[in-house]
């Protein structure tokens, strides 16, 4: 008999369930970083226990959901207004454009977060870069009111930009 045919028969022969334990208990052993939490990192209690819900709150859900909707649906028309007026004669325009855009940002790169970058898996780099958005977009905020006060402003620049 050839040595390939024993190999094969005694694969056969053994029994699935044993074989698989001892796949796992041999992953286990090897995968040191990883250590294997019965019942996996995310469940807790039991299955017929209800799940757990957040709390109500008006910042999230539809009242969020309708504000996304209502901002984008407004930097059209503001940007249109913005531009027309020309930022030197209403700054205040200039100033309403420069928050909503980064506002408008803020919330998508947020929802990016969310939606990809869990804190239930990623429990540091999560929360980590939630603030470091936030940071971020504070220090946007500020640039673009120094940038209004001090310098030509949003609208101007750009305009004269276009033209150039």
């Amino acid at each position: 008999m050839s040595s390939s045919f024993l190999f094969r028969s005694a694969v056969l022969r053994r029994p699935l369930v044993g074989s698989f334990r001892a796949t796992v208990q041999a992953r286990q052993a090897t995968s040191s970083s990883y250590p294997y939490i019965p019942g996996g990192p995310i469940l807790k209690g039991t299955v017929n226990e209800p799940t757990t819900f957040p709390p109500p709150s008006k910042t999230h859900g539809s009242h969020h959901w309708a504000f996304e909707r209502l901002l984008s649906a407004t930097l059209v028309p503001l940007t249109a207004a913005a531009f027309v007026t020309t930022g030197s004669q209403y700054p205040v325009f200039d100033g309403i454009l420069g928050v909503s855009l980064i506002v408008h940002s803020h919330i998508g790169f947020d929802n990016i977060l969310i939606d990809y970058i869990h804190p239930r898996k990623f429990s540091v780099l999560g929360p980590t870069l939630k603030w470091g958005l936030r940071a971020l977009t504070a220090g946007a905020l500020v640039g673009v009111y120094q940038f209004n006060t001090n310098d030509v402003g949003l609208t101007e620049l750009i305009s004269g930009v276009w033209h150039a």
